[in-house]
């Protein structure tokens, strides 16, 4: 038998994070340490944060799971089934503000597997983002499986509220927290990585704002839902329209979505809900448009809740956290990573025939008809992860 080695992966190159020894192995754990720089003031919300109801239970303990990630180096030999390789393949993330959220854990996926990685961050967190990757802040949350850290070639200013620059009102060009910064609209961002790298292969849309989410749906303005819908859902839509000519054929687009959508899930309000199930149906619409058109796949994730700074920040994800541990068919807490690499697999040749779909990465929660944490079920024997 004759064994076919696979030539070894290009150089890594290095913009703003110095390399670290490299290891053997390296092992994702559920939470991000370390990493004290972070954005308090951006209203990107990934989907499962914004939600809040009050709770007087006791938070559960369980053991909290890791993930262990072998690099390429590790083995003589090359794998015999189905290896996930994105070596070659450019990935733009829209929505990555700090190192802690599910746009950072699905960049670090692609950028193991292989993916060139490029950013759109809000604008007036950019600074504080670009500071933070300069001075070596996100270097321990930055590790990837073969012990090197993860490179993002280039970070772009993006406000996916604004389609084009004729968008934008007056008093939002003259605001102090967009000085400084240019070309941050859609449009301008295409075009820019267009003259930046010429094409992309990876779309990943990971950004979300509901300027109401606290209040029930009945107390929201017509405002904050048109503009709940404007910036989580419609800048879905408004990123493939412009990104789609710069996609090679074969390409995959990805966004984040929530159980709200088909479910009600008290506390997440100002039609955050009206929202995600708007962003599942246009994943089918999409998927039938950009791969008819461009040999675009369109997929999203439905995510389970994250303990991200943005969702501490609003509360009520604690809350949910416990519920999905006591209800979930699987009796452990997600991790950012899980979600991460759902993405890259998506994204990967292994998805190929996959397009259309919302993919449930959130333990299983979804697939129960109630809770059975419910006193209802006191006298009765129900199944536990006693692990």
């Amino acid at each position: 038998m004759t064994t076919i080695t696979p030539p070894p992966p290009p150089p890594m190159q290095i913009t703003y994070f110095r390399q670290v020894m490299k290891s053997s192995n390296a092992i994702f754990s559920s939470y991000v340490r370390g990493a004290s720089c972070h954005i308090s003031s951006t209203p990107l919300l990934l989907s499962s944060s914004s939600q809040r109801i009050t709770s007087t239970s006791t938070p559960l303990r369980f053991e909290r799971m890791t993930t262990k990630a072998m690099s390429y180096s590790s083995y003589s030999k090359p794998l015999p089934g189905l290896p996930l390789d994105l070596r070659g393949k450019r990935a733009f993330i829209a929505g990555v503000a700090d190192d802690n959220g599910y746009g950072w854990a699905i960049a670090k996926s692609l950028a193991a597997a292989g993916a060139q990685i490029l950013v759109g961050t809000w604008v007036p967190a950019l600074n504080i983002f670009e500071t933070c990757l300069r001075r070596g802040k996100f270097d321990e949350s930055h590790l990837l499986p073969d012990g090197s850290l993860m490179n993002i070639t280039k970070v772009y200013p993006l406000d996916a509220v604004y389609d084009t620059p004729e968008d934008v009102p007056k008093d939002v060009k003259s605001n102090r927290r967009y000085a400084g910064s240019s070309k941050w609209t859609i449009k301008e961002v295409a075009e820019s990585v267009k003259e930046d790298f010429g094409s992309i292969d990876i779309l990943v849309h990971s950004l979300a704002n509901g300027p109401e989410v606290t209040k029930p749906l009945l107390e929201t303005s017509r405002y904050g839902y048109l503009a709940a819908v404007s910036s989580s859902s419609y800048s879905f839509v408004s990123l493939l329209k412009h990104f789609v000519p710069l996609m090679n054929p074969g390409g995959a687009s990805i966004s984040l979505t929530y159980l709200a959508s088909e479910r009600m899930i008290p506390g997440y309000g100002g039609g955050m809900s009206s929202v995600k199930a708007a962003l599942e149906s246009d994943t089918k619409v999409l998927a039938f448009e950009a791969g008819r058109r461009h040999r675009i796949r369109v997929n999203t994730i439905s995510a389970g809740p994250l303990r991200s700074r943005a969702a501490k920040a609003i509360g009520f994800v604690d809350m949910m956290i416990d519920y999905s541990l006591m209800n979930a068919p699987l009796q452990k807490e997600l991790s950012a990573e899980e979600v991460g690499n759902a993405a890259a697999f998506l994204a990967s040749p292994l998805a190929s025939a996959i397009t259309g779909t919302v993919l449930y990465v959130d333990n299983g929660l979804n697939a129960m008809g109630i809770g059975v944490d419910s006193p209802a079920f006191k006298d009765m024997s129900i199944p536990k992860d006693n692990k």
